[in-house]
């Protein structure tokens, strides 16, 4: 390993040793905002997967009949886009109040304007009665509603972090990432259940008229627990956290640390890379290439991120002990060979039951893992004052370049089969994830309550 590199210098006042606590946290309030964070988390994910799942089996509701497939796609990938766009000006937005005004009461607000965004989508009328105006407004409310959710994760993780023991950060950061996938299986299982009650056979049957506002109107009322949670449980981390604040976050973050967060976004670049290849186009390959059905399409979907919620602990662990950035060096190297590898001998297989649900396990192991310590370490990478904008804006920055991947899958026409092309896209992910977690430096003993323990790049 190389040796890390000098860290940047600081200001007077950020080198001067903060007031320490006379005692520990107190384990009411830790726990408290470990499982608000894992909540906000899970709510969170819920609501970014519903269009992927819930909405591919009702896409005529939104639709013309009459488009062609390819324009069925775009438009359909325009709807996941435009949350993930709207993501990081969520973040930018909220994580300047969050290092400002408090993260409590950010996030608080937050998760009020995704809840009601989210209901709002339950609404929507379909294109027989106003027309392209329908999927017109479902694209623009899932921007609206990606700016919301941007914030949301923004303040509730750094909160959750901040309280969290130094030695148990990496575990309590993948118990709350790992909500992510549980949060599509739970998505695909109710999806599963209502497609078996509800066929979804034509454009005027019930799944497709009414079933698929259901899982909305559940994502609602999560969005509801969790503003309620917030406003009676969570309290905001010790000033001696926290830190002195800024007025203008986002400037002392891009003036003082731009090497760090170009770092961060090359990280992360491959992590939502790979997400979207999993998340967005492994379920559509799976049905088009391999010709299952909605229910099988679903139940591999279901055993995919049941696997990595699963797994995620387990690399919060591992990462704990081996440090982080030696996880993400050989996380990414897995990635372009197992995972990449995994889901292309999917693509080649007979699409029987034993074979496709051995693969999607390896799949969900070896493909999204990522996210099992990245609350850890993206919370780590940055001083207390500017934490919330830090992690935000290198979080959801990155989610920009990859949310057009569909464009990216199309310049592959010609040269590698459709159903394989996905494969390479997984191979450049995992190469950027090795690539951002080598030119990163260690975190896993940052003391939050102390900058100067925070290693940056120069």
């Amino acid at each position: 390993m190389s040796a890390l590199p000098p860290a940047e210098p600081r200001s007077a006042a950020l080198d001067a040793p903060r007031p320490k606590p006379s005692h520990g946290p107190d384990p009411a309030k830790v726990r408290a905002a470990v499982r608000g964070g894992t909540l906000a988390y899970f709510v969170d994910q819920f609501d970014i997967y519903l269009p992927i799942v819930v909405l591919a089996p009702a896409t005529v509701y939104f639709q013309s009949v009459n488009l062609s497939a390819s324009t069925t796609a775009m438009l359909s990938s325009l709807v996941f886009a435009s949350t993930l766009i709207g993501r990081p000006l969520g973040a930018v937005i909220f994580g300047h109040f969050a290092d400002t005004v408090g993260r409590k009461r950010t996030t608080l607000v937050a998760v009020g304007g995704f809840g009601a965004t989210t209901l709002a989508i339950a609404c929507l009328p379909g294109h027989e009665t106003i027309g392209t105006w329908s999927v017109g407004l479902l694209i623009a409310l899932r921007f609206v509603d990606g700016i919301f959710l941007g914030g949301e994760y923004t303040t509730a993780v750094p909160l959750a972090m901040e309280w969290s023991p130094r030695h148990k950060r990496g575990l309590y950061a993948s118990i709350i990432t790992s909500t992510s996938p549980a949060a599509y299986a739970v998505i695909a299982a109710i999806t599963l259940l209502l497609l078996q009650q509800l066929p979804a056979v034509g454009p005027h049957s019930s799944y497709v008229q009414w079933g698929w506002r259901v899982p909305f109107v559940i994502g609602a009322l999560l969005a509801a627990a969790l503003f309620r949670y917030y406003l009676t449980q969570v309290h905001e981390p010790p000033r001696e956290v926290t830190g002195e604040r800024h007025r203008l976050p986002l400037v002392r973050l891009v003036a003082r640390y731009p090497k760090s967060l170009a770092q961060v976004f090359v990280l992360m670049t491959g992590t939502w890379l790979a997400t979207n290849m999993e998340a967005a186009v492994t379920p559509a390959q799976l049905k088009e290439h391999l010709r299952l059905s909605s229910e099988q399409v679903t139940l591999t979907m279901l055993v995919i991120n049941a696997s990595a919620a699963l797994s995620y602990p387990l690399f919060g662990l591992l990462s704990q002990r081996i440090g982080r950035r030696r996880f993400y060096i050989g996380y990414g190297l897995a990635v372009m060979v197992i995972g990449a590898g995994s889901y292309s001998l999917l693509m080649e297989s007979d699409g029987g039951p034993v074979a496709t649900l051995s693969w999607a396990v390896m799949i969900g192991v070896f493909t999204v893992g990522t996210f099992g310590p990245i609350a850890a370490y993206l919370t780590e990478r940055f001083p207390a004052s500017i934490r919330s904008t830090g992690y935000g804006v290198g979080y959801s920055l990155a989610l920009i370049a990859p949310a057009f991947y569909q464009f990216y899958l199309q310049q592959f026409d010609g040269h590698v089969p459709a159903h394989l092309a996905p494969g390479v896209l997984f191979a450049l992910a995992g190469a950027l994830i090795s690539l951002g977690g080598f030119l990163g430096p260690e975190t896993k003993d940052v003391d939050m309550a102390d900058d100067r323990t925070i290693p940056a790049l120069s």
